[in-house]
């Protein structure tokens, strides 16, 4: 519980500096130290599994391919030009975060050996696995037999955009 305030604090904070940022070297970096402590959060959470995929793809390789991308860039595409934002973002984007913050009172406390999850499906997982899927870690049973097509459906969207970013990046553009 010490740690959980002062990186919601940090993450706070790095995403609005982020937002305010008129330098988009500098919104790079701290979108980089944004996912960062985003995979400090997912970690001290327990998903490993999430901390280790956003400390790679979000403050590694975005971070890599923003800053590849800005150094191709000419120096005047470098600031950032913003029109005003408009009212109804102003009013809207709060209200919002309010109705959020309120729908997330129902949700099962964090660990509660009651909820749907726990009581319904963790169980046959945690029960079945190995006799269904013939591995002895669970969490590679969920993710590549009983939710297999979900993971391949994943992999082709990050391989899809790695492509993306490497044809983008190319020499002779």
């Amino acid at each position: 519980m010490t740690f959980e305030l002062p990186l919601l604090f940090l993450l706070v904070i790095t995403a609005g500096g982020a937002i305010l940022v008129k330098d988009l070297i500098s919104a790079v970096f701290i979108l980089g130290s944004y996912s960062f402590a985003l995979a400090l959060v997912w970690a001290l959470l327990g998903a490993v599994d999430v901390a280790f995929v956003e400390a790679v793809v979000g403050a590694g390789l975005a971070t890599v391919f923003f800053l590849l991308t800005l150094f191709r860039t000419t120096e005047k595409d470098n600031h950032l030009r913003r029109p005003p934002m408009p009212w109804p973002a102003i009013i809207g984007l709060p209200l919002l975060g309010v109705l959020l913050l309120y729908g997330a009172g129902d949700l099962p406390a964090f660990g509660d050996a009651y909820s749907a999850a726990s009581t319904h499906i963790s169980p046959v997982f945690l029960q079945n696995s190995l006799a269904d899927t013939r591995t002895p870690n669970v969490v590679t049973a969920v993710l590549m037999d009983y939710r297999s097509f979900d993971t391949f459906i994943e992999t082709i969207v990050i391989f899809t955009a790695g492509i993306a970013c490497a044809l983008i990046l190319r020499k002779g553009n």
